[in-house]
């Protein structure tokens, strides 16, 4: 699994590809702490094009995340889901916490 970070103004995108498990926790904590971090930064986009398997630990890191950027007044959403992956989150009713595209 592999992280890319960018930051566009007010928007930093994670670039996720792989398989988004518990075994990328810390990565993941790190990438979006570091984007949080800057102020300018009200939106995070978790690009999941790539990702072609998630867990319940993954789940629990988007929530994580989630929660993070609230503190900081920023948003969250998750975009370019495959169909399995989008499968995944609509059974978990993600699809009532965040943004899906």
């Amino acid at each position: 699994m592999q992280i890319r970070s960018n930051v566009y103004d007010k928007k930093a995108v994670l670039s996720l590809s792989g398989r988004f498990d518990f075994t990328l926790h810390k990565d993941f904590r790190d990438a979006y702490e570091q984007a949080l971090g800057n102020k300018a930064v009200k939106e995070v986009e978790i690009d999941l094009r790539d990702v072609d398997y998630l867990d319940s630990s993954a789940l629990g890191m988007l929530l994580l995340l989630k929660d993070r950027a609230a503190q900081t007044g920023a948003s969250v959403y998750l975009s370019n889901c495959r169909e399995t992956v989008r499968q995944i989150l609509e059974i978990a009713n993600f699809h009532k916490l965040f943004t899906i595209s």
